[in-house]
């Protein structure tokens, strides 16, 4: 099984992993650490794509390859996010808009240019027992969401399509789908309205599970059965893939969450996959802590995400691969 590695974090966020492991922010660390995952022996086993920030994607190994030309030798395609990051969106509870929409043909073919070959752009939602998500919330991201995408086809790239319920809260499972299935309804409409060729697209959507707070949490099993139950509702057969983010959860429940999706007996006429930033990286960073002599611990570290949840993407994991079994959420997160 393969899905997609997520390593787009900005400046900002890496900076945000850097600290823990006293790493400094820097480029070349930046660059350093990108091609500890990219050479990983067997990569190319388990992950058919990465998506990259925009520094990144015009960054080259150690001995000059560009990452682009690096993972094309492997047969994994190259992503780049495009989006501009989440502002306020006034008049609301704390809600966001991501912006980017200008200059995002020109960006797109720099980006085609330079190697990429599909898109992301993430759209920010909150659950809250004021509202949220308002009507004004939905229909601004999913708005935005549906135009990058016409965009990006327009200029050769598969446009990644994320609105990320954000799990933060006390709400019950039970909210969460409601909530998700509303969004996605929206969503697919947009998408029509907007002419995208939906065959051409992946959705990258959050799982739908239990509030980061709610006392009483659904078990992996409840997640794949409210989850599949969602997409049934939503998603058109036509879009060919599924690529979960993994949103906060430890690296251990992403893998098994997906696992049971995977194995759920139930109508599911699309690839259902994993797209994960914090879930593959977590225990990598860790063993590496910009040391030059644990490069090849940290790539183990990083290989036994990658494999177990390749295996979730068949049904076949069997649990235990080395790896945090600790919440990796943060609240409100942006990068």
């Amino acid at each position: 099984g393969k899905g997609i590695l997520a390593a787009d974090e900005s400046t900002g966020t890496i900076g945000k992993r850097f600290a823990p492991i006293d790493v400094e922010n820097t480029e070349e660390n930046r660059r350093r650490y990108r091609e500890l995952l990219f050479t990983s022996e067997g990569i190319e086993k388990h992950i058919s794509g990465v998506i990259m920030y925009e520094e990144t994607l015009f960054q080259s190994t150690a001995s000059g390859k560009p990452f682009p030309e690096l993972l094309k030798g492997l047969g994994i395609i190259t992503g780049i996010k495009v989006d501009k990051g989440v502002v306020p969106l006034p008049g609301t509870d704390g809600e966001t808009v991501t912006q980017g929409i200008d200059g995002l043909a020109e960006r797109c073919k720099k980006y085609y240019a330079a190697g990429a070959r599909f898109a992301k752009w993430r759209g920010v939602l909150r659950i809250s027992d004021s509202g949220c998500p308002s009507e004004l919330s939905i229909m601004e991201n999913c708005g935005r969401l549906a135009r990058y995408a016409a965009i990006c086809q327009a200029n050769g790239l598969v446009p990644i399509v994320e609105p990320e319920i954000l799990m933060d809260g006390e709400h019950s499972i039970e909210v969460a789908a409601a909530v998700t299935q509303k969004v996605l309804a929206a969503q697919y409409k947009l998408l029509h309205d907007h002419h995208v060729l939906l065959e051409g697209t992946l959705l990258k959507p959050n799982m739908v599970r239990s509030g980061e707070s709610c006392p009483v949490q659904a078990t992996n099993a409840e997640i794949a059965a409210a989850t599949v139950r969602v997409l049934q509702n939503t998603l058109p057969v036509a879009v060919p893939g599924v690529n979960f983010l993994s949103g906060g959860m430890s690296e251990e429940d992403a893998s098994v969450a997906l696992n049971e999706i995977n194995k759920l007996d139930a109508k599911k006429p699309w690839s259902l996959s994993f797209s994960y930033g914090r879930a593959l990286q977590a225990s990598c960073l860790k063993a590496w802590c910009g040391k030059e002599e644990n490069t090849k611990a940290a790539q183990d570290a990083f290989m036994a995400r990658a494999k177990a949840n390749g295996e979730a993407n068949l049904g076949t994991y069997a649990g235990g691969a080395s790896g945090d079994s600790e919440s990796l959420h943060v609240k409100n997160y942006a990068y």
